[in-house]
């Protein structure tokens, strides 16, 4: 059964757009043919949490025009305090919908590492951003959502490391909207061949409290032999919008995968979290945390998929829950047939705060292996008073050490990322929603 789309575009709007931002024509007809699938694809369906009413496709404007700057310092002061003080370099800034920033150190261009907005990419590295983009990781025909976001893309970068290539520092992303007609329909490519290794942080952040449009966010990572990629975000979008997040990967022989999400978002969100693990002894990380707050709805739907033999795939997930709001995860391990000595774990653990509050862990193993191991813990509770009792014994009082408590509970995460300024920003933000 399709729902019927109220779309706020049409399929020459589509095309206008992807010729005013000079793309290639391969891209235009991509987002064309991903229109015309819209209106006969389904909506997805997390589990737990009816979505058919919210509204995913009607917006005010499709893309607001940012700045462009030349130096990180004409950005604004809570933009720039996500860089350390010498960072100029291997970073990329979008404001609103609009490439403002880009920088690649002379040192990683030589060796051939590729930095650049998603629309250059599709005329300059038309053959590598064709071999990824919505192929092996997320479809356009996977659900109504996924097409949506082929045909209306109006930001998003492109990441390229060679094979042998180890990008020592981290490369930095930044999203950031000041325009509450603002949508975001962005689209990340990360991609790290073979014996390669990065580092890849994102924030999405906005300077209004309220938005009126949409996020629609997908970003795909792609490992290859031996390479190693650790992906950290935070994402802090405000109320008004209805967000949707796709984050996907895919996995070479013996690689590693590894997530860091603080995912801090006011709006209403269905986000996922899949990971293919296709190559033989590849290994996936996934850490997630989140908080809740206000009648805030959210879903969050985590998978590792294990393909190939001997692989690791490792979920933890963390949960804050306050007010009125409401918080379900879904996590899946899963071993396809032939995955054999394959390791699924995963640990779901939410603390509620709030009597009208709803927290829900659903933990799930589909084995399809016999020779294998898997594992699975979820606990939804409230705030230890045993551990309350132990530091107000010391002096501290109520509210101070319920605040330590959630700072520790949320730390696994929090320590992952690999940027100090980044790691402020979330633990600012952590503080900001639940004192």
């Amino acid at each position: 059964m399709t729902v019927e789309t109220k779309m706020a575009l049409t399929e020459q709007d589509v095309r206008s757009f992807s010729e005013k931002m000079n793309e290639a024509a391969w891209m235009t007809d991509f987002r064309a043919d991903a229109f015309a699938k819209l209106e006969q694809l389904p909506m997805p369906k997390p589990d737990k949490t009816r979505i058919d009413r919210w509204n995913f496709t009607d917006f005010p404007i499709h893309a607001v025009e940012g700045t462009v700057v030349s130096s990180l310092n004409e950005l604004p002061e809570e933009v720039r305090a996500l860089f350390s003080e010498d960072k100029e370099q291997n970073v990329y800034v979008q404001h609103n919908n609009t490439p403002a920033f880009t920088s690649i150190s002379e040192d990683l261009k030589a060796k051939g590492v590729i930095i650049t907005d998603i629309f250059t990419a599709t005329r300059e590295y038309e053959e590598l951003l064709k071999k990824y983009y919505m192929t092996d990781g997320v479809k356009v025909d996977e659900h109504k959502l996924t097409a949506l976001n082929a045909a209306c893309m109006n930001g998003g970068l492109f990441v390229y490391v060679p094979k042998n290539v180890i990008v020592e520092d981290p490369i930095q992303a930044v999203f950031f909207h000041d325009n509450e007609q603002a949508s975001l329909f962005n689209h990340v490519i990360v991609v790290a061949e073979a014996n390669s290794s990065l580092t890849y942080i994102e924030n999405y952040m906005s300077t209004v409290t309220e938005a009126k449009g949409q996020a629609n966010i997908v970003a795909e990572v792609f490992t290859g032999d031996n390479a190693q990629v650790t992906f950290g975000a935070v994402d802090v979008l405000p109320t008004g919008f209805t967000t949707f997040v796709s984050r996907r990967g895919v996995t070479g022989r013996d690689s590693q995968l590894n997530w860091a999400l603080g995912l801090m978002n006011d709006s209403d969100t269905i986000a996922e979290n899949i990971t293919h693990l296709i190559g033989d002894g590849s290994h996936s990380d996934l850490k997630t945390v989140v908080v809740g707050r206000g009648k805030q709805r959210q879903n969050f739907t985590t998978e590792i998929i294990s393909y190939g033999k001997n692989t690791n795939g490792m979920i933890l997930k963390h949960a804050v829950v306050k007010d009125e709001s409401t918080v379900i995860f879904n996590g899946i391990g899963k071993i396809e047939k032939g995955g054999i000595g394959s390791n699924a774990e995963q640990e779901s653990r939410m603390l509620i705060l709030s009597e009208r509050a709803r927290a829900d862990a659903n933990p799930i193993l589909l084995i399809r292996e016999d020779e294998v191991t898997a594992g699975h813990a979820a606990t939804v509770g409230r705030v230890d008073p045993l551990q309350m009792f132990y530091l107000m014994s010391r002096g501290i009082s109520k509210q101070e050490a319920e605040r330590l408590i959630i700072h520790g509970f949320l730390a696994p995460v929090v320590s992952e990322l690999a940027s100090d300024g980044v790691k402020k920003l979330l633990t600012e933000v952590i503080e900001r929603k639940v004192r």
